[in-house]
């Protein structure tokens, strides 16, 4: 046996020898996108209302000094396993840095193990390909989309357990009415239900019956330097956080309805700061920054009759302390595979206890080669400032100068933890991307590089497709890495404007091997409609593609370049790229 078997065979013994299944609590963990701690009215802000994630303060417990990354990709990653971000494989969240290496154990496989269904409603955003794909990660059903983030709210293109799907309404909705439909199905066994919500990130769209509240309205709490918020980018981002709420209590409803409130768990988070500047509670820095106001995140956590209603619980704590914390509320006692140690620790005795003995730490946070370190007073910022937290939240004054010894103190913190993560990101560049790890592929314009006068539709990678495909010399290559030597079907997803149609196209491989196929058909459709983006600036270009099928093309294994390119020009220019789907061929 491998040595992930032997993990895991040593986490189901252990769970069979202390646990029985029906003493496992059920698992709902909500995380949000971009949704900054002040953003809700629990937190002291009236310029909006979320009574339903209020609900779960008032009910649970708050974990007052909770942080985690500055931005997307790290913090679902330090979530799904208990490790700091830069040791598990993700560097940002852009061209492949989001991925999670696949010899990671994630929570979801622990849970599974353990007994649990396990099902992921939402925004990835930590691999695409297999073996990166949630259902490759321990999620029995995903539905959502891989990316970083999306271009488009209503009814999008949306993956469903690997397959190519229409979304149904405003995404949020739409992902709640599948995790709905999982937890009713669920309702007879432990289940872990993960809600990574993609809102409100931009594009900043919202329904009409959530922003009418907010159009044109004064906004009582502003950010701390007004001058720097865009009101209109606040006033969506506080619509789109009231359909949060709306969507938080249709779950919780519907664990009443079930009578499985209180053998559930619920959990609310956020992955970063705000994605603007807007009110804050005072705090310095918004998304992207490694000062309190771009990682410290909102967190409750409710299990009636277990969790103390209204415990507030100070200790520091963040989102490498999760996996440990609920696998040991669930009662799936895992055997950590020692040569993956976890950052994390257990807050179960914070959390259900009233006195826990709890050993100072400190919160370390990296962004490139700058480092932050947060202990339970005080935090020393990426410029080596210290600042007293406790009675200087939004760091106004650099205490420095009385406190040399414990800023040279945390300063060495930082460096010993800069020195070691550097060896991570090291060793995690260059990356190719997975083919032929799973039955199919999907490879995306934003792992791919366009070569010549080829540009992208978009200024973030993530959501965008290749256009401006003027030349015969231009073309389009992705750096892969073939699992399995084999024959596959190639389907390239493209639109083609009227006198364009004719080129022949030709994907090859490094080494020799390659498909064509002429593009037949015009393929021009509108753009989506971004009548409900509530900015008047927006980067976001999204369309439907047609299906072309290339033919087959023979991949050995190991790594090469795709390249794709035009073997001539019928017209002013060539067509524009979405993806490519690489379908491996059952063996003759």
């Amino acid at each position: 046996m491998n040595k992930t078997t032997i993990f895991l065979a040593c986490i189901l013994t252990c769970l069979q020898t202390n646990f029985a299944v029906s003493e496992q609590p059920n698992i709902v963990v909500f995380l949000t996108d971009d949704q900054g701690w002040g953003d809700l009215s629990s937190s002291g802000n009236t310029n909006l209302e979320t009574p339903n994630i209020d609900s779960l303060a008032r009910d649970g417990a708050t974990l007052e000094n909770f942080y985690v990354c500055q931005v997307c990709a790290p913090t679902r990653a330090e979530f799904l396993t208990g490790r700091y971000y830069p040791r598990t494989g993700v560097s940002g969240v852009s061209q492949g840095e989001g991925r999670l290496n696949y010899d990671e154990t994630t929570i979801a496989d622990l849970l599974k193990t353990g007994g649990y269904a396990t099902g992921c409603f939402g925004k990835w955003h930590n691999g695409t390909q297999p073996p990166y794909h949630p259902n490759n990660r321990g999620f029995d059903e995903f539905y959502g989309f891989t990316s970083g983030h999306w271009g488009h709210y209503f009814s999008p293109p949306l993956d469903h357990n690997g397959k190519h799907v229409r979304g149904k309404g405003f995404v949020v909705d739409d992902f709640t009415n599948h995790a709905l439909e999982f937890i009713e199905v669920n309702r007879n066994r432990p289940f872990f239900c993960y809600l990574p919500y993609n809102t409100p990130h931009s594009p900043m769209m919202v329904p009409d019956s959530y922003y009418k509240k907010f159009d044109g309205k004064e906004l009582q709490m502003r950010h701390r330097d007004s001058q720097r918020e865009d009101i209109m980018v606040t006033r969506a981002a506080l619509a789109m956080c009231e359909n949060i709420d709306w969507n938080v209590g249709r779950v919780l409803k519907k664990l009443e309805e079930l009578q499985l409130q209180d053998y559930t768990i619920v959990i609310f988070f956020s992955d970063n700061g705000p994605n603007s500047y807007r009110w804050n509670g005072g705090l310095k820095g918004r998304k992207g920054s490694i000062d309190e106001g771009g990682l410290k995140s909102p967190f409750f956590i409710r299990w009636p009759k277990k969790i103390q209603a209204g415990k507030k619980i100070p200790q520091i704590a963040g989102a490498i302390d999760l996996l440990p914390t609920i696998i040991k509320l669930s009662g799936v006692e895992a055997v950590i595979d020692q040569q993956k140690p976890l950052d994390g620790r257990s807050l179960s005795s914070l959390i259900l206890t009233d006195s826990a003995k709890w050993a100072p730490r400190s919160i370390l946070s990296i962004k490139n080669n700058q480092v932050s370190v947060r202990t339970q007073q005080y935090r020393l910022d990426a410029s080596g400032k210290l600042f007293d937290i406790v009675s200087d939240p939004g760091q106004h004054t650099d205490i420095t100068d009385s406190h040399p010894q414990l800023a040279n103190e945390l300063r060495q913190q930082a460096n010993k933890h800069n020195v070691e993560m550097q060896t991570h990101f090291k060793q995690n560049e260059n990356r190719p991307f997975t083919v032929g790890y799973g039955p199919s592929t999907t490879l995306t314009a934003r792992d791919g590089i366009g070569h010549g006068t080829i540009q992208r539709s978009s200024k973030a990678p993530n959501n965008s497709f290749f256009t401006h495909w003027t030349q015969a010399d231009d073309f389009i290559t992705w750096d892969i890495d073939v699992g399995k030597t084999g024959r596959y079907e190639v389907i390239l997803f493209y639109t083609c404007t009227k006198g364009n149609e004719g080129t022949t196209l030709q994907l090859s491989m490094s080494g020799g091997n390659a498909t064509q196929a002429t593009v037949q058909e015009v393929f021009d459709p509108p753009l989506y409609d971004k009548s409900k983006e509530r900015v008047s600036k927006s980067h976001y270009i999204v369309k439907d593609f047609k299906p072309l099928n290339l033919g087959t093309i023979h991949l050995k294994k190991g790594r090469g370049t795709l390249k794709l390119k035009s073997l001539d020009i019928q017209g002013k220019q060539i067509i524009d790229v979405h993806s490519l789907d690489l379908l491996l061929k059952p063996a003759s």
